[in-house]
């Protein structure tokens, strides 16, 4: 039934005013009968005085009946609502105005008549209803005296009598009230009117992120949520907010499953490359030691040391995939944090480029340094940033023909230190550098025979350097080299 929001707020909008017009129904038809009998006993405060001074009701102490009859006759005429009562003084009824029967009460409360003889309460103020053995009406009273000025008794008036006793009867006797009501109801419908056309246009925008949000699943999250419809700055209220919350959210949620499927066509490749750089020198190493052992007594002693050393330079090869696949998974791990100290950039440098020096001869190449020896330290973890480097000169060395040129240079500026390796090697086509440092990618098209590697050494390098909140640019040429550079910030003092 109340299936949609809307629904569900016109609903409570109608119990609210079905409880509000009950309300206000009851305490309408309560103050006004209330108000009524105030007006109604002000107005006839004295009537019971009036009748008494004009007319003997108890002669000599006895009732007069002829007299009460007349008296009420003649009243009758001028307001048939009201009943007359004829009391004693301790208050027993003597004689009524009432038909016989309708009497249920034989006396009459004497606390009320005392309060409106003293005045001691404000109007109104109940007393008995003799026909009601349990209600109470407004009344006019008046002391009867008797011959020689002794109380005699009360004429009691019951003023409404029975006229007012129901509501229907009160909307019959009050043209206001009716008036009231009518104006009252009229209001209410309005106002059930105006809040269902209010909460419509309301839960309109709600209504309408409903079949944004649907739209969205139904795209399998591929197309986000539309955020031009929603007000933003000063004028949003909270479903705006709402809205461009869930836009936030929904384009959040399709890059990072974009990031999913990405990071997954990644995991297939780099296990297909893993499984083929690793199957690769295996097969090798497995194929010169079957070899060796299938032919160990044909062989002669230097081609056993050749199919050795060839076992061996596999077996070299395999493991270090094996060790910068393990290293590449450190670095990924989400623990992985880099121990950040204070450390000399200039004596690392020197350090790494000393490592390189002899096989930089056995190349023919020259390793040139433009290290500042009073360089700034920086701030950073003096174990990864030599791992990065190591890389990045070791690469350099591959990628540089005999007689060319190596160069690590340091540059102090600002609160940073720019460390640079460029190389006069054989350089990178402008279309493979966006991937260079992808884990495996390797430019086979101008790669020199001799170079062997794994592809991971700057897919390590860039990790190491995201750890530390830096980023690495390169910058290269065909035939007249590549340059790495990166920066550091420099150490507190």
């Amino acid at each position: 039934m109340l299936r949609t929001l809307n629904a569900k707020l016109i609903a409570a909008l109608l119990v609210v005013i079905v409880l509000l017009a009950a309300t206000y129904v009851v305490l309408t038809i309560s103050f006004t009968r209330l108000h009524f009998e105030e007006v109604n006993q002000k107005l006839h405060f004295a009537l019971a005085q009036s009748l008494v001074d004009h007319s003997t009701l108890l002669p000599g102490g006895d009732v007069d009946l002829e007299a009460f009859k007349s008296v009420f006759q003649n009243l009758m005429v001028v307001n048939p609502a009201i009943e007359l009562y004829l009391t004693d003084a301790q208050g027993r009824l003597l004689a009524f105005s009432a038909p016989d029967g309708a009497v249920k009460r034989d006396r009459i409360d004497m606390a009320p008549i005392r309060a409106f003889l003293d005045g001691s309460r404000s109007l109104p103020i109940r007393g008995t209803d003799p026909r009601d053995a349990t209600g109470n009406k407004v009344f006019s009273v008046a002391p009867i005296s008797g011959d020689g000025g002794a109380m005699a008794g009360y004429l009691y008036v019951v003023l409404g009598g029975q006229l007012y006793d129901s509501v229907e009867a009160m909307f019959e006797g009050s043209l206001i009230l009716r008036i009231v009501t009518a104006i009252a109801a009229v209001g209410l419908v309005l106002a059930t009117a105006a809040g269902v056309l209010s909460f419509r246009a309301i839960t309109a925008r709600l209504r309408r992120l409903t079949a944004e949000v649907d739209r969205f699943r139904r795209t399998s999250f591929a197309e986000p949520l539309h955020v031009r419809h929603w007000r933003q700055g000063a004028a949003a209220d909270e479903i705006d907010q709402l809205g461009l919350t869930f836009g936030e959210m929904s384009q959040r949620i399709t890059d990072q499953i974009e990031k999913l499927h990405e990071a997954d066509r990644s995991r297939r490749e780099l296990i297909a490359n893993v499984s083929h750089d690793l199957r690769t020198p295996l097969a090798s190493l497995q194929g010169y030691l079957e070899t060796l052992l299938m032919k160990q007594e044909s062989l002669t002693s230097d081609e056993k040391e050749h199919y050795l050393r060839l076992a061996l330079n596999h077996g070299t090869r395999l493991g270090r995939l094996i060790k910068e696949l393990f290293e590449l998974a450190t670095l990924d791990n989400a623990d992985a944090l880099p121990a950040f100290e204070p450390f000399s950039m200039s004596e690392l440098a020197q350090d790494v480029t000393q490592k390189f020096t002899l096989q930089a001869e056995q190349r023919s190449l020259t390793l040139e340094t433009d290290i500042p020896r009073d360089a700034p330290y920086v701030s950073g973890d003096i174990g990864l940033i030599e791992r990065v480097l190591e890389n990045l000169i070791e690469n350099a060395i591959k990628y540089t023909p005999a007689g060319g040129t190596v160069r690590i240079a340091l540059t102090p500026h600002g609160q940073a230190l720019t460390a640079e390796i460029a190389d006069t090697g054989v350089g990178i086509p402008e279309a493979d550098l966006p991937r260079i440092f992808e884990r495996f990618y390797r430019v086979e098209s101008h790669r020199p025979d001799d170079v062997e590697g794994t592809g991971l050494g700057l897919a390590i390098t860039r990790r190491i350097l995201q750890l530390h909140g830096v980023a690495i640019d390169v910058k290269s040429r065909l035939g007249e080299g590549t340059q790495f550079t990166f920066d550091l910030p420099l150490a507190a003092a």
